[in-house]
């Protein structure tokens, strides 16, 4: 992997990208655990236990003996002082997201946001222990939820509101190039309809959970989104 190379020598402190990079680096490292055997498989094995259980319980990412003993070798891949990961772009595995917290001894922040946002508009806190989300709106993003009443998702939903995200700031493009219509369809009274479903918690925070956009309906009248078809054949293994 030619990352791991340049990363020795350029030694970054930011690590951002996205889940398929960080998927590969995940299989990379369980794979070398994988063929540990005698000390060296149960120090690693408790070592990521310890790790994960603090992680869950108050989002610590460090552990002066397991950080020294076992995981310095992994940090070291990417140059030994990156500080913080980010990942966008796509969903990424809870379990892979918490691995790689526990080796890499550093916080992942999971972000969301649209081409049409100019990046991010809501982003996760390195203190919060909780995954799952994509965090709450970023400085100067608005976001309210709109009814969906054909899907069954409303803003009055108890215990969550759900809906259509939709947000507003000055990150939102002006619009699609000599578009207009396709404009009117994506911005409605200031506000850019992502076409993703989010369900909000009561601490601000947004989990996507469906599309609203390229679904279409089935005979008995259910809705589908092809993306979750698609998401679920790339993650198959792939049988000979």
């Amino acid at each position: 992997m030619k990352l791991v190379e340049d990363c020795g020598v350029l030694k970054p402190t930011l690590f951002p990208s996205v889940p398929r990079l960080f998927n590969k680096i995940y299989q990379r490292i369980h794979g070398q655990f994988a063929g540990f055997t005698g000390c060296k498989k149960w120090l690693v094995d408790r070592g990521v236990a310890a790790k994960l259980a603090s992680l869950r319980s108050d989002a610590s990412y460090t552990s002066a003996c397991y950080d020294s003993l076992v995981f310095s070798k992994v940090t070291a891949m990417l140059g030994g002082n990156v500080r913080l990961m980010i990942t966008a772009s796509a969903p990424i595995s809870g379990d892979v997201l918490e691995f790689l917290k526990t080796v890499f001894c550093c916080p992942i922040l999971e972000a969301y946001g649209m081409s049409e946002t100019c990046g991010a508009t809501t982003i996760t806190r390195n203190e919060d222990p909780v995954i799952g989300h994509v965090g709450g709106p970023v400085k100067g993003c608005a976001i309210r939820l709109k009814d969906l009443p054909d899907m069954e998702y409303m803003s009055t939903d108890k215990p969550y509101p759900r809906g259509e995200v939709c947000m507003r700031g000055s990150m939102i493009f002006n619009g699609y190039f000599l578009r207009p219509d396709k404009t009117a369809e994506a911005i409605v009274d200031g506000w850019l309809l992502s076409g993703d479903v989010g369900q909000i918690y009561p601490n601000g925070t947004i989990k996507i959970i469906d599309r609203s956009k390229n679904i279409f309906k089935l005979s008995q009248g259910e809705y589908l989104a092809p993306e979750k078809l698609e998401n679920a054949y790339i993650a198959s293994p792939v049988i000979a």
